[in-house]
């Protein structure tokens, strides 16, 4: 195992300092109980890994932050890189390794690692490579954090959640993705612009899949509590439906422009996990969509195309706190948009069935 911390062995042949440099205070008590030692540990290092870790050292989210991955030298070099800012941030221990050992502890553990998809190569292909790749990280974070949050980022994001909780052995509400819930930034933000009001004031989401059967909740969006379509209803001022899907549309393919443009994606999924583990580290209670188990809701209870229940995963607008995913918001919906949901539901089940998940 490679694993690096910072050192106070400064000394000649590794003098500990600190009992020179500080004189310690006598008949002190030790810290108390209720102080929380908060631990993230992040999987893969990759450019949004570690936009997320940056962003989460930005925000003073952690007290431990645990980097791991396959390639020793970039880990190094990634974990150095942070360390080398530590006067310009939160106080945060970083550590680093390839071996897992160094996630032990873990409040919320999460994944970005996945493989890259090969030209030509199927989806059902590249997925069955990342459940390879996932039979090798989920069981050990789960048996060395067996309290922690899995918090799913690697795409197919939704799919890999299903697999992530059946691979942990965890409780559901302990299993999230990332989901739509960057999906649904890029969707405020489209609005806002259009308005030319702040995004934090426009209430949208997208749902379903992180991908093309995402479904816009165009009858629950609303801009500083005034719900769009009953008001333009009013005013009568018509809105084409074909509007609508091109804005859709454009929310779809904004990681693919941004993917052409800089050959990647990092800073908003750094910033949107980021914002997803602030309200589940900090208890916040409130509601992102993300990547649940979505039986039971909104009609999704036979998601089989012979009728027979699955388990399926995908983005519903959910109550994060302490425990993970509390609550799924009953969001109002359309019977188009709710079919549309199912629609999506039945996609992800066809791909889950083809999953080889034996350990």
């Amino acid at each position: 195992m490679h694993k690096v911390t910072s050192t106070s062995s400064l000394g000649p042949g590794g003098l500990d300092l600190t009992q020179s440099f500080f004189k310690p205070i006598q008949n002190t008590a030790p810290p108390s109980p209720t102080k929380r030692h908060t631990k993230i540990s992040v999987i893969g290092v990759g450019n949004v890994g570690m936009a997320i870790a940056q962003t989460i050292l930005t925000q003073d989210l952690a007290d431990e932050l645990a980097l791991v991955d396959a390639v020793k030298d970039k880990l190094r070099g990634e974990m150095l890189d942070l360390q080398h800012a530590a006067a310009f941030l939160p106080r945060t221990q970083i550590l680093s390794s390839t071996d897992y050992s160094v996630t032990a502890g873990s409040d919320l553990c999460i994944v970005t690692a996945g493989a890259r998809q090969n030209p030509g190569e199927s989806r059902l292909n590249l997925l069955q490579r990342n459940v390879g790749l996932f039979k090798k990280i989920i069981p050990p974070l789960a048996q060395l954090s067996p309290d922690a949050i899995l918090l799913i980022v690697s795409n197919p994001v939704d799919v890999l959640t299903y697999v992530a909780w059946k691979l942990s052995g965890f409780p559901s509400n302990r299993v999230i993705g990332s989901g739509t819930n960057l999906d649904s930034s890029r969707f405020r933000f489209l609005i806002a612009d259009h308005l030319d009001v702040n995004a934090q004031d426009v209430q949208a989401y997208i749902v379903g899949e992180h991908g093309d059967s995402s479904v816009a909740l165009w009858s629950s969006i609303s801009v500083g509590g005034v719900p769009i379509l009953s008001f333009l209803e009013k005013q009568q001022i018509s809105c084409e439906k074909e509007t609508l899907e091109r804005i859709h549309k454009e929310v779809v393919g904004s990681a693919y422009e941004v993917i052409s443009l800089k050959g990647y994606t990092s800073w908003a999924i750094g910033y949107s996990v980021a914002n997803l583990a602030f309200s589940i580290l900090r208890n916040q209670r409130k509601i992102h969509p993300v990547t649940v188990m979505a039986n039971g809701f909104h009609g999704i209870e036979a998601a089989g195309g012979g009728g027979e229940v699955g388990e399926v995963f995908l983005s519903l607008p959910a109550l994060l706190g302490r425990g993970g995913a509390l609550a799924v918001t009953n969001v109002h919906m359309t019977e188009e948009e709710a079919q549309r949901l199912r629609d999506s539901a039945k996609t992800l089940l066809e791909l889950q069935r083809q999953l080889d998940l034996e350990v």
